[in-house]
């Protein structure tokens, strides 16, 4: 069974983008980053991109990370804006009652974009 599966499908990752999102947006830290975005097309490729990413079935038809990053970084994505997103990710997991092993799991898929989110 694979990750996607085993944390509940789209249903899970729908959740945690409805909770994720306003985190984001609400944090003056970050959401700068969004200013212009259109969120409804984001949340499309986030949640086909997650679901590829924890072994869902893969309809991701977007950029490759660092392209997908390129206008966040020139606007001042660095490491601690990526460390911001990554505590709202696992607080949001965490609400959502995820246990901790799958958090764990699930934060090692995502901490392994940084170097490309990042440009490194």
């Amino acid at each position: 069974m694979s990750l996607y599966e085993e944390i509940g499908g789209e249903a899970s990752i729908d959740a945690a983008l409805d909770k994720f999102y306003p985190k984001i947006l609400g944090d003056p830290r970050v959401s700068f980053l969004f200013e212009g975005i259109d969120m409804t097309r984001l949340r499309t490729h986030a949640r086909a991109f997650l679901t590829m990413a924890f072994g869902g079935p893969n309809h991701y038809e977007g950029r490759d990370l660092r392209a997908a990053h390129t206008r966040a970084r020139g606007q001042g994505l660095n490491e601690p804006a990526f460390e911001v997103f990554m505590g709202h990710f696992r607080s949001t997991l965490q609400e959502l009652g995820v246990p901790q092993p799958k958090i764990t799991e699930i934060v090692s898929i995502a901490e392994g974009g940084r170097n490309d989110v990042l440009n490194r």
